[in-house]
């Protein structure tokens, strides 16, 4: 059974308003409430995947506050942190590290505005000193507690919704898909409408079939497909 016109409409909308050139990566944040809650932070902004370098033998798992995030958000896995920074400078991303120290600036003063990755380590000891020194700008978020410092996911959330901000001031909020890697856009729409014939397609090794105005699969397909998100 197709989605509903209105199912996909949805999606479609969602998709269309997604910023490639906005993600975190998570050093050593393996908690689940704190993954959840971040990935449903990059959701609610438009974020399109986020980065995560893992402790070993730590698995990446979710609980309710993602909310389903999971399923909108990748989260790409990387085995050393020098490798996920280095490929984000490659592609032309400011790097932005919430740490404490001389350098650092309050994150108002910073301009989010263009392609901005924002790095952000575990509570107990922050970033290591290899993600630190890889970091084009350090940020800190003021605080007028006892305590110095913002949980990571409420951290991650300020900082979003503030690049957010700047860009809708800007006018550099994507409304059709405008943000999305070139091209991806058709692929991105499929996989998020029928994500279990996208998996089907891969293992085929064939592609994508087009899909109606209405998100409807214009071709025939094995009855045992699962057609249904």
């Amino acid at each position: 059974m197709p989605l509903l016109p209105r199912r996909f409409e949805r999606i479609r909308a969602v998709l269309d308003r997604r910023m490639a050139d906005l993600t975190v990566v998570l050093e050593a944040v393996d908690k689940p409430h704190n993954l959840s809650a971040i990935l449903r932070s990059c959701d609610a902004v438009g974020v399109l995947e986020a980065h995560v370098v893992s402790l070993k033998g730590r698995p990446r798992t979710f609980n309710s506050t993602a909310q389903g995030s999971q399923k909108w958000v990748p989260l790409r896995p990387h085995e050393r942190v020098e490798e996920v920074l280095g490929q984000l400078k490659q592609q032309g991303f400011r790097l932005y590290g919430t740490q404490l120290g001389t350098n650092a600036v309050d994150y108002r003063q910073c301009d989010f505005r263009g392609p901005t990755a924002f790095l952000l380590g575990a509570e107990k000891w922050g970033l290591s000193e290899a993600a630190a020194a890889m970091v084009d700008q350090p940020l800190f978020i003021p605080t007028g507690g006892m305590v110095q410092s913002l949980n990571v996911s409420v951290a991650a959330a300020v900082l979003l919704f503030e690049a957010l901000r700047q860009r809708q001031a800007a006018g550099l909020v994507p409304e059709a898909g405008e943000g999305l890697p070139p091209g991806a856009r058709q692929d991105l729409l499929f996989e998020w409408a029928y994500p279990q014939v996208a998996e089907w397609c891969r293992r085929q090794g064939r592609p994508y079939p087009p899909l109606t105005p209405d998100g409807e699969i214009s071709e025939q397909l094995p009855r045992t497909l699962k057609l249904r998100h």
